[in-house]
């Protein structure tokens, strides 16, 4: 699996985050870093414990990196479930929730199987 095919598998645009930061060999050291970051297990425990601040927070940063990385897909879910924590404890955040962990679990999971081909 190739990193542009990992941007496929993950839902992401491989062609915008080259364009940004200029070199496969920098994409690729963050893009194995995501999965090492703890914003999706801090915002699985905000939202078990409906601690909207938290679960405001995390989904904000997650939806940060995402932009930054151009995973598309996560991006645009954890940004709408950013956007229902806003101002208050959002009904529809526990399904928007599940869409992020779905998306996260997808993306985690294609950035874990182009680690595994890797001569590292």
């Amino acid at each position: 699996m190739t990193l542009r095919e990992c941007y496929a598998a993950l839902g992401g645009d491989y062609d915008e985050v080259i364009s940004r930061l200029r070199s496969e060999r920098l994409v690729q050291k963050f893009v194995l870093k995501f999965p090492e970051d703890g914003s999706f297990d801090a915002l699985c425990g905000a939202m078990a414990a409906q601690n909207r601040e938290e679960a405001f927070r995390a989904a904000h940063t997650i939806k940060g990196m995402c932009q930054n990385l151009s995973f598309t897909k996560l991006g645009q879910s954890a940004h709408e479930l950013t956007e229902a924590l806003r101002s208050g404890w959002s009904e529809a955040a526990p399904a928007l929730f599940e869409t992020v962990r779905a998306d996260y679990e997808a993306t985690v999971g294609a950035v874990r199987e182009f680690a595994s081909q890797l001569d590292v």
